[in-house]
């Protein structure tokens, strides 16, 4: 079970049409997907989340050449800084690095042992995964009109309630005016109905905006707001100002037991370094009682990652969040998933449950070439600016 090579493609990630949020719009994702080749001939594959990273993963590469893939400590050892801080490197880079490196480390291992990943991980307690269906302001695509008023947003909801029995909604806001997502909020609930309701704001209100808005927006029975505010202590002042959950991707457990604010942490397999990382964060988690879930905008290789690991960790039980239905290409041959009912069938074969496309892996890697790391959709400030009114 040693490595005998290590291979690193960034891609990218077109969607259906670009999206808007807080900080502007998107029309595809820039990934890197990891290949860690062993000598009895199993390939593991992984992610980095975090656009090109592919130097910085070759980098490692004759550090690792020779290693079980089992040794993670000499791993970590050889290619983590020993310290939160140091002048010579981004700490918070390499630890995403290598949680894309140590995925593909326990796909090469599950695939080897020929089972499905979340055995490795002491079994699964659910088969299937709960996950949330996506809205918001979208510009034209390709193959899809987008939607430009909060009317269309609604019925484009009822549609994945009729079409995909979508049961849970999560959607952007602090996008355009209060005046219109009032306005569209109200309209969602109109069209799907008692359906839990979670609105992600990615910080974009300050405290005395976020309040108006919590104000205005509660009496449409909001279950989550998503970093409606940039901090967590921002997020302590307004806890009185809901009825509303907290949910943010800023890790920090220690500040949320202490302000009691939020009480749900949104995050990936990268961010805190890892598979083994993030099952000990979650077990910490649910020791405090607080939430977590898993944020979408991986492609199948990271998606199937976190499958695996919602499927046995117990205190997973909220939906996590999924753009799945906005894909418009994928780098493996099973295609993007398809929630139906909310839900999302765990993999079942050896390791991680999918294959990589090679044929789909060059496309999405020349694409990338083309358009560069997290292209600007085109038009995509001036659509902002169209709607940014406050």
């Amino acid at each position: 079970m040693k490595i005998v090579d290590v291979r690193a493609t960034p891609v990218n990630i077109p969607y259906t049409a670009p999206y808007v949020f807080s900080h502007g719009s998107v029309a595809s994702l820039t990934k890197t997907i990891v290949e860690v080749v062993t000598d009895e001939g199993a390939t593991g594959l992984g992610e980095i989340a975090d656009g090109d990273r592919a130097a910085d993963l070759l980098a490692w590469r004759e550090r690792l050449i020779g290693l079980d893939i089992r040794d993670f400590a000499t791993m970590e050892a050889r290619c983590l800084p020993g310290t939160r801080y140091t002048p010579w490197g981004n700490v918070a880079g390499a630890l995403r690095v290598f949680g894309g490196l140590e995925t593909a480390l326990w796909d090469a291992r599950a695939r080897l042992e020929g089972v499905p990943l979340h055995l490795l991980l002491g079994g699964a307690v659910r088969t299937e995964i709960r996950l949330s269906e996506y809205f918001g302001f979208r510009r034209p695509g390709a193959t899809e009109p987008g939607e430009s008023t909060p009317l269309e947003i609604a019925r484009y909801c009822a549609r994945m309630v009729e079409r995909h029995e979508a049961e849970v909604f999560e959607g952007k806001v602090a996008t355009v005016g209060l005046d219109e997502e009032v306005v569209m909020v109200r309209e969602i609930r109109a069209a799907i109905g008692e359906r839990e309701l979670r609105l992600d704001a990615n910080g974009g209100w300050t405290v005395p905006t976020a309040r108006e808005a919590l104000r205005r927006l509660d009496p449409f029975v909001i279950h989550y707001y998503e970093d409606p505010v940039e901090t967590y202590e921002e997020m302590a002042q307004l806890r009185t100002a809901t009825r509303a959950s907290f949910s943010t991707h800023v890790i920090d457990l220690d500040k949320a037991v202490r302000l009691r604010a939020p009480d749900t942490i949104v995050t990936n397999l990268n961010d805190l370094g890892g598979i083994r990382r993030v099952v000990a964060f979650i077990r910490a988690c649910e020791s405090f009682n607080v939430g977590f879930r898993f944020h979408s905008g991986e492609t199948g290789v990271g998606s199937a990652a976190y499958l695996h690991v919602s499927a046995a960790m117990d205190h997973v039980r909220e939906p996590s969040q999924t753009l799945f239905r906005w894909y418009a290409a994928d780098v493996i041959a099973e295609g993007t998933f398809v929630p139906k009912r909310g839900r999302v069938a765990v993999p079942t074969g050896p390791g991680l449950g999918v294959t990589l496309d090679r044929k789909a892996l060059q496309r999405c890697h020349e694409r990338y070439l083309v358009e560069g790391q997290f292209p600007a959709s085109k038009g995509g400030r001036a659509f902002r600016d169209r709607f940014m009114r406050v």
